[in-house]
């Protein structure tokens, strides 16, 4: 593989003696594009890209928040933080990671902004409060509306990440004191792309600049701004308990033997049913089971406006149409109380993928658990 080196740097079009190997580099773009469901050919285009020095400028704001969507980018590995600010992007201006303050950081933000007009990124992390003229969240003198407002003008691409800046998120809900919402509000008729999620899964980010550095473009959103690779499924559709959800397995109380054979957590208010997100499938931090129905509790919905923050932890969630597959009766585990009324929701016997699913554990013993 030749010798490795420190960092990989592209200024002059060429690998760098002092810089991350040109193969380690190209690799690591293709496993960021792997890791967002895109081919490898999209992640070998943008470390062309980057050793064309197509490297784009990219501005985070923060405002109402609490920094947990750049903790989780942090702890990403492929690519590391250091390629991604290094070598994959020009980050000119965030104040979490800036080693500059006051009147340099923001000559620097104004720097960039002039130097990239109409080229640079802008990353917003945090929600934006609107009352009393949006006073409650004041940078440099300026309200969080106006600095919003000004870097988004000039921007190629404007990015919310986090529910925060997609909707409001924690901050927005009621009362809403400060009268806070999304970047997408304040920022009515320009396309903003939404990273939802408390924190946002990073290579959901990630996956959006690799097609934008690469590709020039954005990838398919939903009517939310939602990127669809990432948010075009409920977390029920994917749900590694499905099939307990299906032969009617539900956990009753924490820790009891349902709890303990990871049955389903319907019963215990999990929203994954009205959950568009892929954390059953995109680990946090490379950690398998890094989320809240991989370590025992169920989803908060944190993803939706209308459920995160919004509905009672525990209360049940609505059921879309087509959520609960037909079951034969002779082919379903001994029901219980809620086992009967979310079977009472199915209206006949047609033998289909959930009664395969069911026959199967059925096969292999009531007391069988499953991950």
């Amino acid at each position: 593989m030749g010798r490795r080196v420190e960092r990989f740097s592209v200024p002059d079009g060429s690998p760098h003696e002092e810089g991350l190997g040109r193969r380690d580099f190209v690799k690591a773009c293709m496993m960021a594009a792997a890791a967002v469901g895109l081919p490898a050919s999209v992640g070998l285009q943008w470390a062309e890209a980057a050793e064309a020095g197509l490297k784009p400028s990219v501005i985070w704001l923060h405002f109402q928040e609490c920094t947990g969507c750049t903790e989780s980018l942090l702890r990403t590995s492929h690519p590391g933080i250091a390629e991604l600010i290094l070598d994959l992007i020009s980050l000119d201006y965030c104040e979490t990671l800036a080693a500059a303050a006051g009147y340099q950081i923001e000559d620097a933000l104004h720097q960039a902004m002039e130097t990239n007009a109409g080229k640079y990124v802008c990353v917003v992390e945090g929600a934006i409060p609107r009352k009393d003229g949006g006073i409650y969240c004041q940078i440099g003198g300026r309200t969080a509306i106006d600095i919003l407002e000004d870097v988004a003008s000039k921007a190629a691409a404007v990015v919310a990440i986090g529910s925060c800046a997609s909707w409001g998120g924690i901050p927005s809900a009621d009362p809403n004191p400060t009268d806070c919402a999304g970047a997408p509000q304040i920022l009515e008729g320009t396309t903003v792309v939404t990273i939802p999620g408390c924190p946002a899964n990073p290579y959901n980010f990630l996956g959006t600049v690799l097609q934008f550095v690469a590709l020039g473009s954005l990838p398919a959103l939903d009517d939310k701004g939602r990127p669809l690779f990432a948010y075009g499924r409920t977390i029920h559709e994917q749900c590694p308990r499905r099939a307990h959800f299906d032969a009617g397995r539900f956990v009753r109380q924490f820790g009891d033997e349902g709890h303990r054979l990871g049955y389903c957590l319907y019963a215990m208010g999990c929203k994954g049913p009205e959950t568009h997100a892929n954390c059953s499938v995109m680990s946090f931090g490379e950690i398998p089971d890094a989320w809240p129905i991989g370590v025992g509790h169920p989803c908060f919905g944190c993803t939706e406006q209308t459920v995160g923050f919004r509905k009672p932890q525990f209360e049940a969630a609505t059921l879309p149409e087509g959520a609960v597959p037909p079951i034969h009766p002779d082919h379903r585990a001994s029901p219980s109380a809620a086992a009967a009324g979310v079977a009472g929701l199915v209206g006949g016997a047609v033998v289909g993928a959930g009664l395969m699913a069911s026959k199967k554990m059925s096969e292999g013993g009531s007391e069988e658990g499953s991950s």
